[in-house]
């Protein structure tokens, strides 16, 4: 549970620790707001993802569905940075789909925790196989951290790339290439 009142006290600290005036006109209510700001952009730490992928409908097919160009906005649990980028979420039904809505929701309630990108990629992946039971998963989310841009090597447009395969995408080259070859449709088209 996020705990406003420790956050606006930390919040004060901090700025005093750099050096502010925690009086002055422009930082007096910005404890509350860097308290309510963090209540929001943590909501994953209280959200269960098996919410958003219970409601399924039955299917005869078994192709891939694959939801791409997913934009999330995480924090860096080494730096308390933010990180952003875009994830594109595969799987394979066994009899069973989830509404598409549900695999963007998903991605958020992981994104919305201080994270490592390679994690929220595992956990993406983990929760769809557990939660819908497909033949298979396959996550890649790109994203650019500024813990990494704004400072130290300082790098923009630096992009990490992650991936998960589970069930049939972890052996099959051909699933792969296929979820690479809609990628590339979709990003030739988008740019």
């Amino acid at each position: 549970m996020v705990d406003e009142k420790k956050i606006q006290e930390a919040a004060r600290l901090l700025l005093e620790g750099i050096g502010e005036d925690i009086n002055r006109e422009g930082l007096k209510e910005t404890p509350e707001r860097i308290a309510r700001m963090y209540t929001e952009i943590f909501s994953g730490m209280e959200e269960d993802p098996a919410q958003h992928l219970r409601k399924t409908f039955h299917v005869d097919s078994s192709e891939m569905v694959l939801e791409k160009d997913i934009v999330f906005y995480s924090t860096c649990e080494h730096h308390l940075m933010p990180f952003y980028g875009k994830a594109h979420v595969a799987y394979i039904p066994d009899g069973k789909v989830v509404g598409i809505s549900k695999l963007a929701r998903t991605v958020e309630v992981f994104a919305k925790r201080l994270q490592l990108q390679e994690q929220l990629t595992s956990q993406v992946a983990d929760a769809i196989m557990e939660h819908l039971e497909p033949k298979g998963v396959m996550i890649m989310i790109e994203a650019e951290h500024m813990c990494m841009t704004m400072r130290g090597v300082k790098k923009p447009g630096t992009k990490t790339v992650t991936l998960a395969t589970r069930g049939l995408f972890q052996d099959n080259q051909e699933l792969q290439n296929r979820f690479f070859q809609l990628l590339n449709v979709s990003l030739r088209s988008n740019g």
